[in-house]
């Protein structure tokens, strides 16, 4: 992402400092051995054209932390002061659309050893505005992935280490160069993971079902807001192990996730899932997500830390 396409201040290193400004060292631990860990995090305009409402913003903040836990990481923020700070941010940078916020925990010391005790610990987070990740007015194609998805005793997938990203960056890459706009990965027993940046979810026979938290996926806080909107519309729902057979016979299929908000598949290795156009379950459950991200949803209204006017607005 270019400069230009970020947003003016950041936060690093304790202050709030023009994004360009905001730069480690060549030598910083994270750079060489992926000792570090993000969040993506999104703020939606509210339907008044003037609130930024950002999604869940306290989840997001608790894990970050939790990420940050598994690295060893002595930081001195808690999620308050994460919350805090987002919202400093925001004000300062005064965002009039949607935007995307990348808070990053990370090693921060000029060191060789490939270690996390006794290295340097920070925070920085900055903003850009952002629209679609993946295109969803239309069907995504899809490949299942040569790559397998590292497991928990290799790199947790359940926490946003950044050194883990590798995997997801070898299977994005074999899906775009065949053609596809995604990629599945399987974890090491072949059974069905993720995306590389998102969850997923399929349906067959009117069931929504997601592999389980223990399945090498990321503990997903959109997977976990769909799983809540579905028991709520009364559609039941498993968390199991999934085989890769069933995506061929899934009638729906759908990924999510902060960046892919909810992304529905068209084809997985060819094959059109359902009947190729964009299913049910998926308006059903997407009308109610974007709803709730525009503020025109108030059973979710405890899901959106609003900000207007440069302070947080009364919730709905």
């Amino acid at each position: 992402m270019a400069f230009s396409e970020t947003m003016e201040y950041a936060y690093f290193e304790g202050q709030f400092v023009p994004f360009r400004d905001a730069n480690v060292s060549v030598g910083t631990h994270a750079l060489h051995y992926g000792t570090g860990a993000f969040a993506g995090i999104r703020g939606y305009l509210d339907q008044d054209g003037e609130t930024i409402n950002i999604f869940r913003l306290r989840e997001h903040a608790a894990r970050l932390l939790r990420s940050a836990r598994l690295l060893r990481m002595d930081l001195p923020h808690d999620v308050d002061s994460v919350v805090e700070t987002v919202l400093e941010l925001t004000r300062r940078n005064a965002p009039t659309g949607d935007v995307y916020y990348r808070p990053l925990v990370y090693k921060s010391s000029v060191q060789l050893t490939p270690r996390l005790k006794g290295i340097d610990d920070e925070l920085a987070i900055y903003m850009m505005p952002m629209g679609d990740y993946l295109d969803t007015r239309r069907g995504q194609k899809v490949i299942v992935s040569s790559w397998t998805r590292i497991t928990d005793n290799i790199i947790p997938a359940r926490g946003k280490i950044t050194g883990g990203y590798i995997n997801s960056a070898l299977a994005k890459d074999e899906a775009e160069e065949k053609g596809a706009d995604e990629a599945i990965m399987l974890d090491v027993n072949g059974k069905v993971a993720e995306g590389t940046g998102c969850n997923l979810f399929i349906v067959r026979d009117g069931v929504l079902t997601t592999a389980p938290i223990t399945g090498d996926i990321l503990e997903g806080i959109t997977r976990r807001s769909i799983l809540q909107v579905a028991a709520d519309l009364g559609i039941p729902t498993e968390q199991r192990s999934i085989d890769r057979s069933e995506l061929y016979l899934a009638d729906e299929a759908f990924f999510c996730g902060t960046g892919v908000q909810v992304a529905w598949i068209e084809r997985i290795d060819g094959r059109v899932i359902g009947t190729g156009t964009e299913p049910e379950m998926v308006k059903r459950i997407g009308q109610v997500l974007f709803d709730t991200f525009r503020g025109k949803n108030d059973r979710y209204a405890d899901w959106i830390t609003p900000l207007k006017g440069g302070q947080p607005a009364a919730v709905r």
